[in-house]
């Protein structure tokens, strides 16, 4: 009778984790350098691996394509950390739904949009720019879109719940005021050509949203 043989069981130490886990870190930052400072078409996964001090393999290893890269990097910047929770069922995005207040509600989410644009606008407009010429960038640019717009009309349909929508605005109308407003375009526009600072920004989309949006804004807080 032949002895059975037990299956090789794959062992992974915290160390092994930890250098996976640098090893990628160190990629997506060498990559959000080169997208960044020289756009996507342009940069290669050669490029990457060099400036991340990998080999080229480890890098295919690790996201398999160049759009697997910036995918990867683009959900680590939107969310602030590497863990797979979407921006929908994050704490921070919960806080703004959660808020009773519609004037503190509108202008915590302006401060969500501020510190998210600080860490990752200019990758938005790596993906919009490089989007016509490419498919994989194109559905991204897409559910970036889709996605934006379907959190920011949570924020509204929960105003609408708490009857502090202007009169005539529905949901609909509202969730596209609210998602133009948030649009990195219109970061770019005011702080990057404009030279708005940050907080700027952010007061104004706090502002702007609750005098567009609100049956009766107040001051708020400034």
């Amino acid at each position: 009778m032949a002895a059975s043989v037990k299956p090789t069981r794959r062992y992974e130490s915290p160390r092994r984790r930890e250098q996976a886990a640098a090893t990628r870190a160190a990629i997506l930052e060498a990559a959000q350098g080169l997208f960044e400072s020289q756009g996507y078409a342009v940069t290669t996964m050669s490029a990457i691996a060099h400036a991340a001090g990998v080999s080229l393999k480890t890098v295919y290893v690790v996201f398999e394509t160049k759009s697997g890269v910036l995918r990867a990097l683009w959900h680590l910047l939107l969310r602030g950390d590497d863990a797979d929770v979407p921006v929908d069922q994050r704490t921070w995005y919960h806080e703004v739904l959660a808020e009773p207040d519609p004037e503190r509600q509108l202008r915590l989410n302006a401060r969500n949009s501020r510190i998210v644009k600080q860490r990752a606008a200019a990758l938005m407009r790596v993906i919009r720019d490089a989007a016509p010429s490419d498919a994989d960038l194109a559905a991204l640019w897409a559910r970036i879109q889709s996605d934006f717009h379907a959190n920011q009309r949570e924020i509204v349909a929960s105003l609408h719940e708490r009857g502090a929508l202007t009169p005539g605005l529905d949901v609909e109308r509202g969730a596209d005021v609210l998602w133009a407003l948030n649009h990195p375009d219109l970061w770019h526009l005011l702080v990057g050509q404009r030279g708005w600072s940050p907080e700027d920004y952010e007061r104004w989309f706090g502002d702007t949203a609750c005098s567009q949006l609100l049956v009766t804004p107040h001051s708020g807080e400034r």
